[in-house]
């Protein structure tokens, strides 16, 4: 029979279960070991949003990003939490190591899918979707070493004192859902804001090596050979050289990869509180172009057919009062000024910041005609649809909704029937409202839902459209990556709140100018308009009754 007693040999892993030999007492190991659950669980739950954030932002609808990262590393982490079974006996090393691979792969995910996403998205084919296969990649390893953590915490738990096994998973189940409570909240509001994806993530990678490093050194030395500690303080200094190395050069990189996306023309890059902007061009006769969190919504060679087309329209009538949602780049307000008989225009943008460059920069002021120096036009900065839940009832003329795409998720509520509920409140008796729809070539669904939406909120509708030019696709708004989802036209609806469809006024001077009625619709088109916009909360849109 085995001594239980007998003494265990230097270096030697203690039995499952068995005490270790701490330099401290088993209090204080205990509380050291939550410690390192609590930090460890706030550093993995900072790498699943800053996955989440960052492929939202690269390539788009953040509820598919948020469901293949989320979905991906739920999975992930049970497989790992198997994996490390066979693990156990060797506690301290397993999770030294463990955590030195998820500092190294966690921090570095965000430089790693930002680089990919610059310089190989645009080698089309199987490369336009590297992105997404390497956010895969980065979930699944993520999930399995956040997976393992949890079985080798319990084992170094039980080590330091002997507890029973549910007050034990209590103990570091607490620990490990107040990290991620922390992680969740210090992402947003501190990490994203003042370090930024790159420069936070790789932050964190460096709590999470230095915390697991100390708790396995420090605490558990005695459980491993000589070797082994030499070995895992080898791999601790090496990955945090790596992300030393890489925070120091992460100012570099952005700027390379600014212009691997961009071009090199990058005048202008800037985080704001709500997206990142950044300015191409627009001094020495180049056009200006403008980027918003990465997608294109100003364009130099089409913006002014893109305002003209948007605003003109819904003037041809009364116009002394204005008001423009979104727009906060100044040129729909220019356009509006371009009428006699304005009186007052306002302007409601969610981001200050943009506000801020279109007065102050000299190419972004130049084209919106330094319209923010005209004392008719008033800003607000407020969330549209919050704003328009306190305007006074028929206190505007015109409405111009110059709002992100509806292809985007989280511009689904501006396209809502609540939203233009709202909206129709302010238009006094006759007014008109007139709404960027997205392309109708490319997404029937989209621009006709958006139609059927405004219907249903009490509107009568007036589509139209602005066809592409002859030699290539448009440059505006909101255009999708690769050239075959590059929109060939852009789509509008002009609405209002009478009985019958406001007056389409069609510029002769833009022939390209049409009309879309019904019957304009094809067959496909009506199958693929009532179908549901897979964006938009089911509750608030109504099925197309083309």
């Amino acid at each position: 029979m085995i001594d239980p007693h007998a003494p265990v040999l230097p270096g030697a892993p203690p039995p499952l279960g068995g005490p270790s030999r701490l330099p401290v007492r088993a209090g204080t190991g205990r509380l050291l070991v939550l410690a390192v659950a609590f930090v460890c669980a706030a550093c993995g739950l900072v790498y699943e949003l800053e996955l989440v954030a960052l492929a939202s932002y690269l390539i788009g609808d953040s509820v598919t990003q948020a469901s293949v990262v989320l979905s991906v590393m739920v999975f992930a982490m049970g497989i790992g939490s198997l994996a490390a079974k066979r693990l156990r006996r060797h506690a301290a090393a397993g999770f030294g190591a463990l955590e030195a691979a998820l500092a190294l792969i966690g921090g570095c995910s965000a430089m790693a899918l930002y680089a990919v996403f610059a310089w190989t998205g645009g080698w089309g084919g199987l490369w336009a979707d590297g992105p997404r296969w390497l956010l895969v990649a980065f979930s699944l390893a993520i999930g399995l070493l956040i997976g393992a953590e949890v079985p080798l915490l319990m084992e170094l738990i039980q080590r330091v004192r002997r507890q029973d096994a549910g007050g034990a998973v209590a103990d570091l189940f607490a620990a490990d859902y107040v990290g991620a409570l922390v992680g969740g909240l210090a992402f947003p509001f501190f990490l994203l804001p003042f370090l930024g994806q790159l420069t936070g993530a790789l932050l964190t990678g460096t709590v999470n090596v230095v915390a697991g490093g100390a708790l396995v050194l420090g605490l558990f030395r005695y459980d491993m050979t000589r070797r082994a500690r030499w070995l895992l303080l080898v791999a601790n200094v090496t990955v945090l050289g790596i992300l030393a190395s890489a925070a120091v050069l992460v100012g570099d990189f952005e700027r390379a990869a600014r212009q691997a996306v961009y071009g090199d023309d990058v005048r202008v890059a800037l985080q704001t509180d709500v997206q990142e902007v950044v300015l191409t061009g627009g001094t020495r006769g180049r056009p200006l172009d403008l980027y918003l969190d990465g997608r294109l919504r100003v364009g130099g060679h089409d913006e002014r057919r893109y305002h003209e087309a948007l605003v003109h329209p819904a003037m041809a009538g009364p116009h002394a009062r204005v008001l423009i949602l979104g727009g906060g780049d100044g040129l729909a307000a220019r356009e509006v000024l371009r009428h006699t008989g304005v009186r007052r225009v306002d302007v409601v943008e969610l981001d200050a910041g943009l506000v801020n460059l279109a007065r102050s920069d000299p190419g972004l002021a130049a084209l919106n005609g330094h319209v923010y120096d005209d004392p008719r036009v008033h800003v607000t900065t407020a969330d549209a649809f919050r704003w328009l839940r306190g305007a006074s009832s028929s206190a505007y003329d015109v409405v111009i909704a110059d709002l992100p795409d509806p292809g985007i998720t989280a511009s689904t509520k501006l396209y809502s029937q609540e939203f233009y509920g709202l909206t129709r409140r302010v238009l006094r008796p006759g007014g008109r409202l007139v709404v960027h729809a997205g392309a109708v070539s490319t997404r029937p669904r989209v621009f006709w839902t958006v139609a059927s939406t405004l219907r249903a909120a009490g509107l009568a509708v007036a589509p139209y459209r602005v066809p592409g030019q002859d030699s290539g696709f448009l440059l505006g708004p909101d255009r999708s990556a690769g050239a075959s989802r590059t929109p060939h036209d852009w789509g509008f609806i002009l609405a209002s709140a009478g009985p019958s469809a406001p007056l389409l006024h069609l510029d002769p001077r833009e022939p390209r100018l049409c009309s879309l009625s019904r019957s304009a619709l094809t067959a496909d088109a009506r199958a693929v308009a009532r179908t549901r916009f897979a964006g938009l909360p089911p509750s608030t849109l109504a099925h197309p009754r083309y």
